[in-house]
C-alpha cells in the first residue's frame, strides 16, 4: 500500500512536470522561510517520497529520482523510501553531490524547474551552474508543481499569536527593536527583511504554534533603521492585548502585501540574510539587496541575564523529569521505545511552564540507535532486551527556556566494546565541557576536542558536535555552532547556549550520544594572561550511565570533572525528587571510584 502510494504520487508529479514542459523538478525540504522545521502544509518532500528527515533534497526527472541527505539521515532515508522509486545519495566528502548528479543526469535542452521561494540565491547559483555544464537550463516556477497534485494538502496555520512577556525575555517592549536598529545603523543599512520566523518572534516578543515544536508564527517582517517594523501577518490572528504590546511603531499588513511591499524598498539598502532569505525575495529586491547576516541573529544568540536564569530554571525542572524517567527506566526493563518516550513526556508535562517537546523524541533501542535522527513508529518500535543500548534524545519547550539532552543507557549487562566506545564518547564530551579558550575562538576551532579520542581509535561521527539553542524558541538556533566546517560560524561569546553532543554509531548494532546544553561564560584569567578567556557552564542536569563507563580509560582530571558534575546534579535535583527516585539518583551520582 505504502509503495503504491508513493509510486502514484511520483507518477502524478511527473505528469505535472511534463504538462509544464519541464524535464524535472527539485524538491527541497524547505518552506518560504528556509526553516529546519516546517508546517504540515510545507512537507512536500515527505509527501512525495516518504522521507521525513529535517534536511534533504529530491530531484525528480521523467525516468528517475534521487534523494540527497547528509550523514544524519542516510539510514533513515533507506528505511523510509522505496529503492525502486528513489536513489539515495549521501552528502559526505563531496560537498555538492546533488549538483554533480544533475550534471550527469540532464542533457542538452533539458529544463529543470524549481520554486524560487524554497531556495536561497546561493542554492540557485549552484543549480544554474550544474545545469549549464549539462547544456540544460533552470526554470524558476511561479508556483510549486507538488501543490498542483497534492489534493489533500493541509491548510496553512492560522492559530492565535501570544505575547512573550518581559519576565522571560528580559527586555522592555521595543528594546530588541532598538538593538536590531543599532546593528543596521552600524552597517549603514536602511532596513532588513526578516524571513526567519524565530527572528520575528524574538524581535517582537511574540510566540505562536504554527510549526510543531517551534513556538513561532509564520510571518515576514521588515525592520527599519528607525526601529519601526512592518509585520506581514493576518490581522485576525491578533487580539487587542497583542496589538497594544506591539505598539504604533509596528505596522500590520496582511500576508499578501509582503511581495508588493518589497518593491517599495528598491531605492534603499536592505539586508537580506544569505541563509534564510529565498531567491524570490532577493530577486524582488534587486539592487537594493545587501546579502549578509540577519541583524537579529547575534543579539538573539547572546542571552541576557534574565534568559540565562530562565535557562537554568528550565533545566532544573527538565532535570527532575529526566531523572525520574531514568529511575523509571532502570526499574522497567520490559518496556519499549514508544512507551518509554511517552513516560518521559508525561514527567515533563506535569510542569506548569511546559509547552511541549522541543523536537520529536528520539527513543532508539539497539540498531535503531545507529539511525542518528531515528523516530520510533509502531512498525519500527523495539522492546527492551538485555545486552542492548538505549539512546534517548529529547527536550522540552518551557516559557523560560528550551532544553535538549541525550543519554545512552545499558539495558542489562553491557559488552566490552560498547563500554569502551561509550567511554571514548564521554571523554570527548568532558574534554569540550572543560575547555578554556580565548575570546575570538569559533566553534569549529574546538570541535576536534570532542572527537580526538574517537579519532585515535579510528572512529568518528557524521554530525556536528554542537548547535545553538534558543530561549523558548528553536532548539537549533544559529549562528553559533561546533562542527568540522567553519562556514557562517562566528566567534563564541558569553551568553551563547550550545549543545555538546559527541556520539558514535555502529550500523545495525547500536548508537551512543551524550548531550548536555552549556552556556558560554567568562573564565577568570590566570596571572600573566594576555587575552580574556571563555569556557562552558553546564546547564543540563542528569547523570551519565555508570554501567557504561570504563573508569580505567579516564584520567584523574576527567574523573574529577565527572564527579563534580554528578555532585551538582545530586545537589540541585535530588531535593526535588520523590524519595524512591532520590535514592536512585544518590546511587547514580556516587563518585566514579566508589564501589558497591
Amino acid at each position: 500500500m505504502i509503495k503504491t502510494q508513493y509510486s502514484n504520487r511520483i507518477a502524478a508529479l511527473r505528469g505535472e512536470i511534463v504538462r509544464r514542459g519541464l524535464s524535472g523538478v527539485v524538491i527541497p525540504r524547505a518552506d518560504a522561510h528556509q526553516g529546519e522545521y516546517v508546517a504540515p502544509c510545507d512537507e512536500r518532500l515527505a509527501w512525495v517520497s516518504g522521507f521525513t528527515g529535517s534536511a534533504g533534497s529530491l530531484v525528480v526527472l521523467e525516468n528517475k529520482a534521487a534523494l540527497f541527505v547528509d550523514g544524519r539521515y542516510t539510514l533513515q532515508a533507506a528505511r523510509e523510501t522505496d529503492p525502486e522509486l528513489v536513489e539515495i545519495h549521501p552528502v559526505g566528502e563531496e560537498r555538492w553531490p546533488m549538483e554533480r548528479w544533475i550534471e550527469g543526469a540532464l542533457t542538452t535542452g533539458d529544463r529543470l524547474g524549481f520554486d524560487p521561494r524554497l531556495h536561497t540565491q546561493a542554492q540557485v547559483k549552484r543549480l544554474t551552474a550544474a545545469c549549464a555544464k549539462a547544456g540544460a537550463v533552470v526554470a524558476a516556477l511561479p508556483d510549486n508543481p507538488v501543490d498542483a497534485v497534492w489534493s489533500d494538502r493541509p491548510e496553512p496555520p492560522s492559530g492565535p499569536v501570544g505575547i512573550h512577556p518581559a519576565v522571560y525575555s528580559g527586555h522592555a517592549p521595543g528594546g530588541k527593536r532598538a538593538l536590531a536598529a543599532d546593528s543596521l545603523a552600524d552597517e549603514h543599512l536602511d532596513a532588513a527583511v526578516l524571513s526567519d520566523p524565530s527572528s520575528v518572534a524574538w524581535l517582537l516578543d511574540i510566540r505562536g504554534t504554527d510549526i510543531p515544536h517551534l513556538p513561532v508564527v509564520l510571518a515576514f517582517a521588515v525592520i527599519h533603521a528607525d526601529a519601526s517594523v512592518d509585520l506581514f501577518l493576518d490581522p485576525a490572528r491578533l487580539n487587542a492585548d497583542l496589538l497594544a504590546h506591539l505598539g504604533p511603531d509596528v505596522r500590520l499588513h496582511g500576508p499578501d502585501r509582503f511581495w508588493p511591499f518589497l518593491e517599495t524598498l528598491k531605492d534603499k539598502k536592505v539586508r537580506a540574510d544569505q541563509s534564510t532569505t529565498s531567491a524570490a525575495i532577493v530577486e524582488r529586491l534587486g539592487d537594493a539587496a545587501d546579502l549578509g547576516r540577519d541583524p537579529c541573529l547575534l543579539p538573539r544568540a547572546r542571552k541576557n541575564a534574565v534568559e540565562l536564569d530562565g535557562a537554568r530554571a528550565a533545566h532544573r525542572r527538565d532535570g527532575v523529569a529526566l531523572c525520574r524517567f531514568l529511575a523509571w527506566a532502570s526499574q522497567n526493563p520490559e518496556t519499549d521505545e514508544l512507551a518509554a518516550a511517552a513516560v518521559l513526556e508525561g514527567f515533563r508535562a506535569g510542569n506548569a511552564l511546559y509547552r511541549g517537546p522541543s523536537f520529536p523524541a528520539i527513543a532508539a533501542l539497539g540498531p535503531n540507535g545507529a539511525v542518528v535522527h531515528y523516530r520510533s513508529t509502531p512498525q519500527t518500535n523495539r522492546r527492551f532486551e538485555p545486552g542492548t543500548l538505549f539512546l534517548i534524545d529529547s527536550g522540552g519547550q518551557y516559557l523560560d527556556g528550551t532544553t535538549d539532552v541525550t543519554r545512552t543507557l545499558a539495558i542489562g549487562p553491557a559488552g566490552d566494546e560498547e563500554r569502551r566506545r561509550f567511554t571514548l564518547v564521554l571523554k570527548g564530551h568532558i574534554a569540550l565541557a572543560r575547555a578554556v579558550f580565548p575570546a575570538g575562538t569559533t566553534g569549529p576551532q574546538i570541535d576536534c576536542l570532542a572527537r580526538q579520542f574517537l579519532w585515535e581509535a579510528g572512529l568518528d561521527y557524521d554530525h556536528g558536535t554542537g548547535h545553538g539553542v534558543g530561549s523558548f524558541l528553536s532548539v537549533h538556533e544559529g549562528p553559533q555552532r561546533i562542527g568540522k566546517t567553519s562556514a557562517e560560524s562566528p566567534p563564541l561569546e558569553a551568553g551563547m547556549i550550545l549543545s555538546i553532543e559527541p556520539g558514535y554509531y555502529k550500523a545495525g548494532a547500536y548508537g551512543i550520544r551524550l548531550e548536555n546544553l552549556a552556556a558560554v561564560r567568562a573564565v577568570p584569567a590566570p596571572m600573566g594572561a594576555e587575552r580574556p578567556l571563555l569556557g562552558f557552564e553546564p546547564l543540563t542536569l542528569a547523570p551519565f550511565d555508570r554501567a557504561l563507563i570504563d573508569a580505567a580509560l579516564l584520567t584523574e582530571a576527567e574523573i574529577a570533572w565527572l564527579d563534580a558534575y554528578h555532585q551538582a546534579v545530586a545537589d540541585q535535583i535530588g531535593p526535588l525528587l520523590p524519595p524512591a527516585d532520590r535514592a536512585w539518583l544518590e546511587n547514580a551520582t556516587r563518585p566514579i571510584r566508589a564501589t558497591g
